[in-house]
């Protein structure tokens, strides 16, 4: 229990894929026109991200290491095209919304990120809730942002009028550059944070970078469960 929870809370506060990793920048930046497509992309890749999880882990032991990736990128596509056909039968207008970006989350570095440092290495269980966490904290980003692009640039927040009759909605940020002014207070807004943060003594590394280290070349057996021999060649701890 306190292992799932762990991941739920690592995925949503710790390392937000967006918030805090800066990963996913491209749906992130492409459809938070609205709160609601914001909601619906965070969640469609939630289900894809926990189902990957778990099925890649189920799996770990039985897929060649040399071809990992290649596996790892099968199992994900065919979790999404199971979601897009559900997507266009019973939720066409999110569908219609989310367009060419339901199909490219096969790509998002995310997912294939989580299947690569988590789940090819650990149980089901944790593998599934790290990829629920990850999932809700990609939601939860993404649904902050086009909430805040919808409020401004259209004066509705989910659809429904909250602004008053005499405000002029700014469609600026509705369109494209309205992603970037988001995007671009959210760095500000970390920065001031992390500077902050490292006056005070405390370790703000991971904010904006992930981990702050050379991943090809870390030792840190506690973040990738990897070891090296000689000539620096990583195999896989378990």
């Amino acid at each position: 229990m306190n292992d799932v929870k762990e991941r739920l809370v690592n995925g949503l506060i710790k390392e937000n894929p967006t918030f805090v990793l800066m990963l996913g920048m491209c749906p992130t930046l492409a459809v938070t026109t609205s709160a609601i497509n914001g909601l619906g992309m965070g969640l469609t890749t939630m289900v894809v991200l926990a189902l990957s999880n778990a099925f890649i882990s189920l799996l770990r032991n039985i897929i060649p290491d040399k071809v990992r990736i290649p596996a790892f990128i099968v199992i994900i596509a065919s979790f999404v095209t199971m979601v897009e056909l559900l997507l266009e039968g019973f939720i066409p207008s999110l569908y219609d919304a989310l367009g060419i970006y339901i199909p490219l989350i096969v790509v998002n570095c995310i997912i294939l990120g989580r299947a690569e440092a988590y789940a090819s290495k650990n149980p089901v269980i944790s593998s599934l809730f790290d990829g629920i966490g990850m999932g809700l904290g990609f939601s939860f980003a993404l649904t902050c942002i086009g909430a805040v692009r919808e409020l401004i640039g259209a004066g509705t927040l989910f659809g429904f009028t909250v602004m008053p009759d005499s405000y002029v909605p700014a469609t600026i940020f509705i369109m494209a550059p309205g992603a970037f002014f988001v995007l671009a207070v959210l760095t500000a807004i970390q920065n001031k944070i992390k500077i902050a943060g490292e006056k005070k003594g405390k370790d703000m590394s991971k904010i904006q970078s992930g981990c702050g280290s050379d991943c090809m070349n870390c030792k840190d057996t506690a973040c990738n469960k990897r070891i090296y021999d000689e000539k620096g060649e990583g195999k896989a701890n378990g």
